[in-house]
């Protein structure tokens, strides 16, 4: 019964894919299996000093760091990160997750990692917009891979402006001291995961693993949805 409803409630309104707009058949998720077989992936979690971590070098120690695709202006992959940010397709982080932890899985990359930590938005922003899209990665990375979620543990206080259209030296005052860590004890020895949904100058990331290193006795790693 529940089956047909299904069907029949997909006949009406057909559920689409996030790239092509194609219609979705059964079994597929979010993206359609053409446009799953082209995107751009980066491959870096396979790559050790790969181009993602050779951005925190000389900056903050880390272990390892990848993203899983690469954003190009024009590009159709554009609209997954368009879609999960601007339009309220929360979901889509959460499906995008549990697709990037199934790929790493057999490659080590989460191997003694305790905690996944998304980049937090301030409050009056989350409000705002409905929802962290970063929080919805880190759900899917969670649940695929059965590492725990910490949104408790790392606090944006300061609701700094976007960083769309700031140059790289706005980009980097713009998050300077805006996270705080609260409990810094309860994170002493621990290895987290920060995650976020797009890897651009990595001066959001660098202040979140900054301020973890500095408040604690941590091991910081980094993924990201995509790399610009």
């Amino acid at each position: 019964m529940i089956h047909w409803i299904d069907s029949f409630f997909n006949i009406l309104f057909p559920r689409s894919c996030v790239v092509c707009n194609g219609v979705l058949v059964k079994g597929e998720e979010s993206i359609c299996t053409m446009c799953n077989s082209r995107m751009p992936r980066t491959n870096y979690h396979l790559q050790a000093g790969n181009e993602v971590e050779q951005r925190f070098w000389g900056k903050v120690e880390i272990e390892r760091a990848t993203s899983y695709f690469f954003y190009t202006k024009g590009s159709d992959y554009r609209h997954i990160l368009f879609k999960l940010k601007y339009h309220g397709y929360r979901e889509l982080g959460e499906v995008m997750g549990r697709y990037m932890a199934k790929e790493l899985l057999a490659s080590g990359f989460f191997q003694e990692i305790d905690l996944i930590i998304p980049v937090p938005l301030h409050s009056k922003r989350k409000r705002s917009r409905g929802y962290n899209q970063s929080e919805w990665i880190a759900s899917g990375l969670s649940h695929a891979t059965g590492i725990p979620m910490d949104l408790d543990s790392l606090k944006r206080v300061v609701a700094s402006n976007t960083q769309t259209r700031k140059s790289v030296f706005e980009r980097w005052e713009n998050v300077k001291d805006v996270f705080q860590v609260a409990c810094p004890d309860n994170m002493q020895g621990k290895h987290i995961l920060l995650v976020d949904d797009v890897l651009t100058t990595g001066a959001t990331l660098l202040s979140c693993a900054t301020i973890l290193v500095d408040s604690s006795n941590v091991k910081i790693s980094v993924i990201t949805l995509a790399v610009a």
